[in-house]
């Protein structure tokens, strides 16, 4: 298989698309302000080619913040693409879509791989969507788009999630997730007094879980949204730890980027070095594929702004680039499996 990239910083779909020819699967990153336009632009230059589409940043070897990009499979993929709508509500009302696509596209874990762009309830959808998946053990990695639109074969969506199942047909595939955190200390917290619907965290072992982070760290409230850059907290699962961004100061309590739950158990992270843990994934990944075709990662937006204020973001699309064919989109959180997860990278790689 091949994987194409185009971009047109100004916007232009024309530009983005230059070189394009006989796509099997298109992914379309979009500004708020054109993004209508562009789905439906898309869809006429390439009729009934699966494609799914969101709000947001793209990247290769630099970002697009404001323009246009897209991302596309050809060359050996069968792929279909498709929408869950109501996820807010009812995100399994329409799971027979998912069903259908996976006896048409056909294929397994070891070589399809879904990929999804949600507008909310992340959590909720990804238990949905994998309770059809997993039935095949085939792997997901996806994110959170912004405005709270998705787009799917040419339409767009509010309150959705849009998918596409790709099936490499020369070879295998296999996702991973990079988390650049590690534990700070013994703290230990059980979480209560939340707002699951909200996202808020409200006490940590009983006290309030703004003051609980501020005593730890030495900060004020106005530091405390910068400093989960360097110290978010981690949920425990299993043997796997999924990283909780802070959103913004709630009264005595903390919004959050994800869901906690009453009787959760949190940590608190540190940053840990991301230059090595980069290189790690990277010879992780060279070491699982001597022979790589594409790779498609999802970069949470707080990763990327960590690395732009460290001066490191073109540093790491450089080192990405060293795998072959990388390119993603920046997320407002990244799906990996069943798993919705803050501050993190997911990636799928194509053999």
């Amino acid at each position: 298989m091949k994987q194409f990239f185009g971009m047109s910083q100004r916007g232009n779909l024309d530009e983005a698309l230059r070189g394009l020819h006989a796509p099997q699967f298109i992914m379309l990153f979009s500004n708020d302000g054109q993004f209508e336009k562009h789905v439906e632009e898309l869809e006429k230059r390439f009729p009934g080619v699966p494609s799914i589409g969101c709000v947001g940043m793209s990247y290769q070897t630099q970002v697009v913040e404001k323009g246009v990009g897209i991302i596309a499979f050809s060359n050996g993929v069968r792929a279909a693409a498709n929408v869950l709508e109501q996820v807010s509500t009812m995100p399994v009302k329409h799971i027979q879509r998912l069903e259908a696509d996976m006896k048409a596209v056909g294929g397994s874990g070891e070589n399809t791989v879904c990929i999804d762009f949600c507008s909310g309830n992340d959590a909720c959808v990804l238990t949905t969507i994998n309770t059809s998946l997993g039935k095949r053990s085939i792997p997901l990695v996806g994110g959170t788009g912004d405005q709270g639109k998705v787009s799917a074969n040419g339409r767009v969506y509010q309150d959705a999630v849009a998918y596409g199942l790709v099936r490499n047909e020369n070879g295998r595939v296999k996702t991973y997730k990079e988390n650049i955190y590690h534990q700070l200390g013994n703290y230990r917290f059980i979480a209560s007094n939340t707002d699951r619907a909200n996202y808020i965290l409200g006490s940590l072992n009983g006290k309030p879980a703004k003051q609980v982070y501020k005593d730890i760290l030495h900060v004020t409230d106005e530091e405390i949204l910068t400093r989960t850059f360097q110290n978010p907290f981690g949920k425990l699962n299993g043997n796997d730890t999924c990283i909780i961004s802070i959103k913004e100061v709630h009264g005595n309590a903390l919004a959050c980027f994800r869901q906690v739950n009453d009787s959760d158990v949190l940590i608190l992270l540190e940053l840990g070095d991301y230059k090595a843990i980069t290189q790690e994934t990277i010879q992780r990944i060279c070491a699982d594929f001597p022979r790589r075709s594409a790779i498609f990662s999802v970069n949470c937006l707080f990763r990327y702004k960590l690395f732009s204020q460290h001066n490191y973001m073109q540093a790491y699309l450089q080192d990405m680039a060293a795998l072959g064919c990388h390119a993603g989109l920046v997320g407002y959180g990244e799906h990996y499996n069943n798993r919705f997860v803050n501050q993190s990278m997911t990636c799928v790689v194509f053999e």
